[in-house]
This record gives structure tokens, sequence and C-alpha cells, in this order.
């Protein structure tokens, strides 16, 4: 049952944008390294945010204004201090100093509104660009091919939509902001310093150096620490994870001791690992603080000497020593913002790089929209494999007409999943071709084709909602008399009057407050509300009990009369009622025919019916008289 799901070994597809794939990210076995942490700064990624800018164009030019006007303030009241010490405290003009005081008070007032504003835009353009990604990620992974999600973990998946874009948002509702704020306020003091006195501000800017080779020092130790932690984390997630979803054979096995210790260390190397990071980040905080004490004893001191000699006011002198913290205040913040800035950039980098996957399977141009179909199902030496030079299906050929049953049987990895998810187009023929009714399925559009198409899984899937949402899933104006009858066909009409709400009992998640035969009752009565002229069923009765057995059998001759059916199966009264059976074995069909002249030939068939149905038939593999079922193809690669 392989193909029908994804699974695999993980890893991105390598059909990214080429202009994403930046040497700073690490590819491994398993694709892209979720846990790199990346650039501080990726031209790519940010050049890839500028188009998702483009309907908010003014909140863009007010957000912009208003950080401007916060940037700006600071420095302007810096001057007027100055200004006021110098002009009018000698001479003691009060009328001017408070009408300074007043101005200041004023441009507070202003600062705070267009805090107000920067910070309102900033967050209605950030949350609706990533109300845009999540929607345009979740539309093109509906769109990706099954082979896709063969190569890639249905959680790495998940992680992309969620946690990538959730660490895009806190740098495009706050961090970006405080970026771009940081570096305004940078350049409005250099002005500011440089416009007052060049002298002064060589003797400011002389801790610069220090400064970045601290930064330079701190970073190569900050990006090691962080990089563990982030891997920690992650291992510390798995963990969790996989014990969370495995609790039932941990508990059956009295393994819980065992697991809790290893819990216990990896969180240990967890805790290590941000005990670590957070010494690093603590000790570029003092080293910063000490520099701007260092920079303003420079310019107290030699300002105060060149005040003394009378080349400089005492005006500019405290002018410069508020300036020195206005400096140094975006570095701090910088600093802070420097993980938040390198996450940001890395999970933007994935989040284009799943965008940037193209579908495997697509409709060709002129593909035709057929607007019914008959159902004659033709395979025409059609041979396939999922990974190259690992054939799975070898020159097939196959005619099956419209309305009749084939039975699939053979033993697992002989290539029966695959044969049906042909039909469906879940993956295109290697050579060869499918066709339907005459039509070469790459030649039709897949929905015209999916339309006429039902299949039930050996797993049925229910998703949330109620029952009748989930027989209605495959088409939406069924009404509810057609729902009842629909259940009422497949034999689940009975049981679903029982359910504390019948029709509208709400399903938890896949169903689990449904008995698996109740699950697959359900399946069967959504795939005859789509009302398939082709019909796939993927050991659809090998998990189910001998009651439900005879309930489904009921409803198999019902539901398979009139359709073309591809039936796989190891129930012997479900392969009986077929017009044909088809044996496979090693990717090829090894014989062919009906029950009893596939007995009569004393091949294969005849080998598994030994092995398997007159078992079943005799009560010995069972209590209930019905054979246990047989192993679920479990990869893509051997079904």
């Amino acid at each position: 049952m392989g193909p029908w799901g994804g699974h695999g070994a993980g890893g991105w597809s390598s059909a990214g944008h080429p202009g994403m794939q930046r040497p700073g990210l690490r590819r491994t076995t398993d694709g892209w390294d979720d846990e790199e942490l990346g650039r501080v700064y990726d031209h790519a990624v940010v050049r890839r945010l500028f188009p998702y800018l483009k309907p908010y164009k003014r909140q863009v030019i007010y957000s912009m204004a208003a950080m401007i006007i916060v940037a700006a303030v600071p420095n302007l009241q810096a001057l007027l201090i100055g200004i006021a010490i110098d002009d009018y405290v000698p001479s003691g003009d009060l009328q001017a100093i408070s009408a300074i005081g007043v101005f200041m008070i004023g441009l507070a007032l202003v600062s705070w509104g267009s805090q107000y504003v920067q910070q309102v835009c900033t967050a209605y353009i950030g949350h609706n660009i990533l109300l845009t990604l999540r929607r345009e990620m979740f539309a093109h992974i509906e769109k990706l091919s099954l082979a896709f999600l063969d190569r890639n973990e249905v959680g790495r998946v998940m992680s992309r939509v969620q946690n990538d874009v959730a660490v895009m948002q806190d740098l495009l509702t706050t961090g970006l902001l405080t970026v771009l704020q940081d570096f305004a306020m940078l350049g409005f003091v250099i002005i500011l310093v440089l416009f007052r006195d060049v002298r002064l501000s060589l003797v400011t800017f002389s801790v610069v150096p220090v400064l970045v080779v601290v930064m330079a020092v701190w970073q190569a130790q900050a990006r090691r620490a962080f990089m563990r932690v982030r891997t920690a984390i992650a291992v510390v997630n798995a963990n969790l994870q996989e014990n969370v979803s495995g609790v039932r054979v941990i508990q059956s096995l009295s393994r819980e001791g065992e697991n809790i210790r290893r819990f216990d260390r990896v969180n240990s190397d967890n805790l290590s690992a941000n005990v670590e990071a957070g010494r690093i980040t603590a000790a570029v905080m003092p080293a910063v603080e000490l520099l701007v004490a260092v920079a303003t004893g420079l310019v107290i001191l030699i300002g105060g000497f060149w005040v003394l000699d009378g080349s400089l006011t005492v005006g500019i002198l405290v002018t410069f020593a508020i300036s020195v913290q206005r400096f140094f205040d975006p570095v701090r913040d910088l600093v802070l913002q420097y993980t938040q800035l390198q996450r940001a950039m890395a999970g933007g980098q994935r989040i284009f790089e799943v965008l940037d996957t193209k579908p495997e399977i697509v409709d060709a141009e002129d593909a035709l929209a057929l607007p019914d179909v008959r159902g004659d199902v033709t395979f025409d030496h059609v041979s396939f494999q999922y990974v190259d030079g690992i054939p799975v299906l070898s020159d097939i050929n196959l005619e099956v007409k419209a309305g009749e049953t084939i039975a699939i049987v053979g033993p697992t990895g002989a290539g029966k999943s695959t044969l049906t998810a042909l039909v469906a187009r879940f993956y295109d023929v290697t050579e060869g071709r499918v066709l339907i009714d005459g039509h070469d399925v790459r030649a039709i559009q897949r929905p015209s084709l999916t339309r006429r198409l039902g299949i039930v899984l050996q797993d049925p899937f229910l998703f949330s909602g109620s029952v009748r949402d989930n027989i209605r899933y495959g088409r939406l104006d069924a009404t509810d008399d057609e729902i009842v009858e629909a259940a009422k066909t497949v034999g689940a009409h009975d049981f679903v009057k029982r359910l504390p709400e019948g029709y509208d009992t709400p399903l938890h998640e896949r169903g689990q407050n449904l008995s698996l035969g109740q699950r697959q009752l359900i399946a069967f009565a959504r795939a005859v509300i789509a009302e398939p002229r082709i019909l796939i069923l993927d050991e659809a009765t090998a998990n189910v009990d001998t009651r439900t057995e005879v309930v489904i059998q009921r409803a198999l001759k019902r539901l398979l009369k009139g359709r073309t059916s591809f039936v796989i199966a190891h129930r012997l009264s479900t392969v009986r009622g077929a017009e044909r059976v088809v044996v496979m074995e090693g990717g090829r069909i090894a014989e062919m025919g009906t029950h009893k002249e596939l007995l009569a030939h004393d091949g294969l068939y005849a080998r598994l019916y030994r092995m398997t149905y007159e078992h079943a038939a005799a009560g010995t593999n069972g209590a209930d008289g019905v054979s246990a079922p047989a192993p679920a193809e479990q990869s893509a690669a051997g079904s």
C-alpha cells in the first residue's frame, strides 16, 4: 500500500530555485539541514520578500516615515540640550529655556505617536505577508506529487509550514522594524556628532575597531553555541515525538524507565547547550558596556581639556556625552537581534525552497477534459521505477473492459499497489502508456479523471468534521438524502444511526472514536457518493473483523456492479468474486485467469491459495475463521 502515502528517508527535492541554494546552507543525506542557522543577512531571501510588500505600499511609506522620526527625535533632543547650555543658560534666558523644554516634550509626543503608527503598520504588513506565505505554501504542497512525499517526511513538511513561518513572523512583525530603526539611529548619531565637532567625533569612534574585533570573536563563538542549541532541541523534540507516538509499544514492553533515562540524557544535553549559549550571550553585553564606559570617559577627559582651553563649549561636550549612549544603544539591540536574524534568514530560505519545488505530475497544456469516463483501462507495455535503476513494474500488458472486476494478488512487493496508483496518475509511467477510454492518462486533465475515480485503502483516512462531512468529502453538492443512501448501500447506516448525534457526530483525529471497521465503511460510503466509474480497493477488507467483512462483502456486490474495479486483496471471498484474477510477481504479471482456471493451472496462484486461502477456509489462521491479514506493502519501491 506504499504508493498511496508519503514516507521514506526524507530529504528535500533538489528542484529548488538555483539562487536559493546558498553555500552557507549545508546539505546532508536528509536534504537541507533544518538545524542550519543561516546568515545574518541573506540577500536572496530579502529579494524574494519584496514582491510581497507591493500590496502594502502605503503602509510601508507610513512605517518608514514613522521610523525616521522615531530615530531622529532622541538626537534632536541631545542637540537641543547642548544649544540650551551654550546659548541660553549662561544668559539666564528662562523664556528660551522654557520654549526648548516645551519643544522637547512635543518631540516626545511626536515620537510616541510615530512609534505607535510604525508598530501598527509593521504588524499589519508582517501578518498579512505571513497569511499569504502560509496560503501559498499550503496550496503548493497540496499540488505536489506523491513522489514528493515519498522522499520527504511529513514532520519535515509540517515544520516548513509551521516553524519556519513562525520564525519569519518574529522578523516581519518586530525584528525587522527594530533592525532598521537601529541602523537609522546609528546614522543620525554619526551625522549629529560630525556636525557638532569632528575632532571629538574621532575620539568617540576610536573604540569602534575594538568593538568590531569583539563582535567578530563573539559571532564565531555564538554561531557554534546557537547551532548546538538548535540541534539539541531538535533531538529533544524527535525523542518526545517518538515516545508519544509509540507509547502503546513502550508500555506493553515496560520500557518506561529506560526511555525516561534516555530522555533525561538528551534533555540534559539541551540544558548544557542552552547554558553555554547563555554564557556567551551574557559575555558580550558587559563587553559592549565596557566600551561605552571607555568611550564616554575619553569624551569627558579629552573634551574636558578642550573646554578648559576654550576650543570646545560645554554644550557640545554634553551633547557628545549623551550621543555616546545613543551610539551604543543600537549596537546593543543588534546583538540581541543577531540570532533572530540568522534563524529568520534560514527559515525564509527553507520557505522559498518549498515554493520553488516543482510538481512532477502536471497536466499538459492541451490535456483533455473528459465529460465522462466509461471505464476501459489499458496497460500498454508499462514499466515503472521509483528510483532510477530499480524497476518496480516491467512490461505490463493488461486490458480491462468497462464494468469488469479485476482481482490483483501476489506476494508482498510484487507491485500490486503501484499498478493501481498509475491508473490514478499519482505517478507517471517510466515506459509505456496507461490508457483510460483510449486516452493516455498524461493527456487527460486530472480533475476530470479523479472525479470518476474512487479509492478505498486498507487504512481509511477520515478528516476532522462530522460523519456527514466525511461521506460528502469527495462531492460537496451531495444532498443529505444521497449521503444516507450511500451509507445504506455500504451497510454503514445502521451503526451511524446509533452514534450520539447520528450523521452529525464529530469525529476525533483520523476518526479514532470509531472502530476500524466503522471507519472503513465510512470510506466506502465516501467512494460510493462520488459515483466513480473506476474503483480501486487496496486491501480494503484486510483489517476488519468477520462480521464487518460480511457487511462489506454484501456492500461490494452492489458497489462493484457496473464499475471497472481493481481489487487488491488477500481475502478469498473478495478474490473469488472477481471476473479475472491477475497474479503478480517481481513486478510482472505471472498468471491471469479466473479463480478456477488458476487453481487448475497449479502455478503461483495455486501455491498462494494453498498457503493462505485454504487455511482461511478451514479457519486455521484465526479463531473467527478468517485469515490473518497479510502484511501490508510498506515501501513504495517494493510494492
